[in-house]
């Protein structure tokens, strides 16, 4: 071994140790053990003959149907793109657009009220700066209150996900968007929520405090010393929660509204996988075309901020 090499096997021998990581590497690979165990997991049930060749079915399958016999051929499988599209396509994701955006812009508005009432910075009896006057022992337990009742209603939204709100609605409302759009909106509002709401905590305070100094109020502080100071951060988390809106509308789909789900659900029924994979692709394409546009958005606000 060379100097060199004996140097660094040294250095390594000296190198800090943290037991906690150590110990959470090993309950990690313990819990992956038990659960493969217990899951009743296996490998060759997995590759068995029976599931390749279903496998090698479905490959065969998802091929447009004029092709199986012909070949590959562009004009074909271009016209028959294009029939698809013009008859279920087209629509199908301008609905799930819509749900999304409509599910979103409800989220938006529903956190941008509860973020106040969930910040303990805003909702204290002394917000930002000590009053003069300890606050009264009701004081300190109503405003207490307001933070324990808005936390605990947005972590029952985001709490139930979007499919069970969707299930829920759907019964009540009977087969429409509104069903989806309400379900995507309420669990969002718990997270966007939730999210403001930190937003706000972790703030700077010095223009709040200043204008709190000079008697503003809770609303006055609330639209001109954080508005302005917290919407590029909180815009980024809903940019981001809009791409899982895009995905999620497709998904609820399968519960009967009218998305891009519903006709990937009604392909595989009627076994015209060719049909079924031509719609999950024009799904990942919306949500390509969705996350490029929250990304530039995003790019956007950070230049702005």
């Amino acid at each position: 071994m060379s100097e060199r090499d004996a140097q660094v096997d040294r250095l390594r021998k000296r190198r800090p140790r943290n037991r906690f990581v150590r110990t959470s590497i090993l309950l990690l690979i313990l819990l992956v053990a038990v659960s493969w165990w217990t899951g009743g997991f296996s490998v060759d049930d997995l590759l068995s003959p029976r599931r390749v060749q279903n496998v090698e079915r479905f490959f065969s399958e998802i091929a447009p149907y004029p092709l199986r016999e012909t070949g590959f051929d562009t004009t074909v499988a271009i016209q028959w793109s294009w029939s698809i599209w013009q008859r279920r396509g087209r629509q199908a994701c301008v609905t799930t657009l819509a749900i999304a955006v409509a599910a979103i812009v409800l989220a938006g508005l529903a956190a941008s009220v509860l973020a106040l009432p969930a910040s303990r910075t805003v909702t204290s009896p002394e917000p930002y700066v000590p009053s003069g006057k300890a606050p009264s022992r009701i004081g300190r337990i109503w405003w207490r209150g307001i933070i324990v009742v808005t936390r605990a209603l947005l972590i029952f939204m985001r709490s139930i996900p979007e499919y069970i709100w969707a299930f829920l609605f759907l019964s009540m409302l009977g087969p429409k968007a509104w069903p989806a759009v309400l379900a995507l909106a309420v669990h969002n509002t718990g997270i966007l929520g939730r999210l403001g709401g930190e937003v706000i905590e972790n703030a700077d305070r010095a223009g709040p405090a200043a204008l709190r100094g000079l008697g503003s109020s809770r609303s006055q502080i609330a639209v001109v010393g954080l508005f302005p100071a917290v919407l590029p951060r909180w815009l980024l988390y809903f940019f981001y929660r809009w791409e899982t809106c895009v995905r999620e509308a497709t998904v609820l789909g399968l519960l009967g509204f009218v998305s891009l789900g519903y006709w990937i659900q009604d392909a595989r029924v009627r076994d015209r996988y060719d049909e079924m994979f031509f719609m999950v692709l024009l799904a990942a394409l919306i949500v390509l075309a969705g996350d490029v546009t929250s990304a530039i958005g995003r790019s956007w606000i950070r230049r702005a901020a």
